[in-house]
């Protein structure tokens, strides 16, 4: 797996990076789901320069200029809910993609710290041949990515897989790495130090979904 890490050269990153974590800033959900897109914006700049071109003529008012734009065929698929925010700063950069949904949660069957990843809802096109871009803020124990992408297997074989995640812990990067093809591409706009016994990241943000939309039932 390729690995690019975002925040390791200073940048306006950073800037919304601290953002999104501090506690006397996060809980304005406005301008944590503003700030979350324009991290998606960076990302989707950055994701940008590995794709495939192809030469084109524009014509302007005063001549024709030689220039390049998209060639590949991309589909964003963000993980519901808290992919909704980064998947649409990805969407404001490739306006032409096609778009993706799918639900994935820790189920607790037994009330305790155990846990396995339910994939319900699936909204997604075909993604044969294509650039997927698979989305989500928080990259902790890795399983619910992984599930995801068995899930959209019934979609078709891509050309490319793009992992977009703002927040790694370092296990969940090890499972990607374990269980995920060797030609996927993880983009990580920072990594974080650990999972805590809960398999929450640290130091984190807390719950990405909660602080957009609200504390869940």
């Amino acid at each position: 797996m390729q690995i690019h890490y975002l925040s390791e050269a200073n940048s306006v990153l950073n800037h919304f990076l601290g953002q999104i974590r501090n506690v006397n800033v996060q809980n304005d959900s406005m301008r944590f789901r503003r700030n979350i897109e324009r991290i998606g914006e960076i990302m989707a700049y950055e994701l940008s320069k590995n794709l495939k071109y192809r030469k084109i003529d524009i014509q302007t008012p005063l001549g024709i200029k030689k220039t390049t734009e998209i060639e590949d065929q991309l589909v964003l698929c963000s993980i519901l809910r808290a992919g909704l925010p980064l998947h649409l700063g990805f969407l404001n950069y490739f306006d032409n993609a096609e778009n993706g949904f799918v639900s994935a949660f820790r189920h607790h069957p037994n009330d305790d710290d155990f846990f396995d990843i339910l994939v319900e809802y699936e909204a997604v096109p075909n993604i044969e041949n294509k650039n997927l871009l698979l989305i989500d803020p928080m990259l902790a124990s890795g399983q619910s990515m992984v599930a995801v992408f068995n899930k959209l297997k019934n979609r078709g074989v891509p050309r490319e897989v793009h992992l977009a995640v703002i927040i790694a812990a370092p296990e969940g990067i090890a499972y990607l790495e374990k269980h995920l093809p060797s030609n996927c591409h993880l983009w990580v706009a920072t990594l974080d130090e650990k999972l805590n016994d809960k398999n929450y990241i640290v130091p984190g943000l807390g719950d990405a979904g909660d602080l957009a939309y609200g504390k869940k039932l």
